[in-house]
């Protein structure tokens, strides 16, 4: 018996020295590599939320535009004449405040307009007019943006 029990020794000390060197933990190029695929992971995910709020913003000014030439056809029925600017429809008590487009500027609005009756416009993300950024009312996607009633 004694013969069994010297046998078996050297061996229960090699399974504990194997499952000892297995549960050390993860090495530091482990830990490197899961950082770097969370990493990529969460920069994916900030790009797309930022287009997402990009685009947020100008589906806001689109709606605003539609609600803002709601209330100059509202103003031109009770007045008869075309506002000058959003300060004349608070003025006139049709809109309860005056708004600024989602990047902090003034709608222009222009009676009568080139495009049709009215025509209001953003500046858009870079805040100069003319370019491809603006939002007007005469965009085929302004008309789209029905405010919700």
């Amino acid at each position: 018996m004694t013969t069994e029990i010297l046998e078996q020794q050297p061996q229960t000390e090699v399974v504990r020295g194997v499952a000892a060197r297995s549960s050390r933990g993860m090495t530091l190029i482990e830990i490197l590599v899961v950082l770097a695929i969370i990493g990529l992971i969460m920069g994916g995910v900030a790009i797309m939320a930022f287009n997402a709020f990009d685009d947020s913003k100008t589906k806001a000014a689109a709606k605003d535009i539609a609600t803002l030439s709601q209330s100059v056809e509202m103003y031109r029925l009770q007045k008869n004449k075309c506002p000058k600017s959003v300060q004349d429809l608070k003025a006139a008590g049709i809109v309860a405040k005056v708004t600024k487009d989602p990047w902090g500027n003034d709608y222009v609005i222009k009676c009568p307009g080139d495009h049709g009756p009215v025509d209001i416009s953003s500046a858009g993300k870079d805040g100069q007019a003319g370019n491809e950024d603006d939002i007007n009312s005469w965009d085929e996607a302004v008309g789209e943006a029905e405010p919700e009633s």
